[in-house]
């Protein structure tokens, strides 16, 4: 895990939205996403606070982007945010992701 890129960058975290279905939040049956971390974008759909936002950057991202961050509720975050990886299921370079980095000013170094 030490390797892995997600832990010195945070584009995504900074330059998306965040939204998912409201019953992934925690005051939903089952949700596990801390709704206090959430507001409502339309009956049916939530985000992740600041992500709504211009420029958006999630409120449950810590640290310096490009340097060092983290999810502060990693285990409890939000469908949108597990399905995004910096690898295709491939194993090819997800181009969104480079795409994310390259706005934010990171280098694209060869993820692999």
């Amino acid at each position: 895990m030490s390797d892995n890129p997600c832990l010195s960058c945070g584009a995504c975290c900074a330059h998306l939205r965040v939204s998912f279905y409201w019953t992934e939040a925690d005051d939903a049956p089952g949700g596990q996403v801390p709704a206090r971390l959430t507001e409502r974008v339309h009956a049916h759909l939530r985000c992740m606070k600041g992500t709504n936002e211009k420029p958006p950057r999630c409120i449950a991202l810590q640290g310096e982007i490009g340097r060092q961050v983290a999810c502060a509720i990693y285990e409890l975050r939000p469908s949108p945010c597990r399905e995004f990886n910096v690898l295709e299921q491939d194993g090819t370079p997800n181009e969104r992701c480079r795409r994310l980095r390259a706005q934010a000013g990171l280098t694209t170094q060869r993820i692999s």
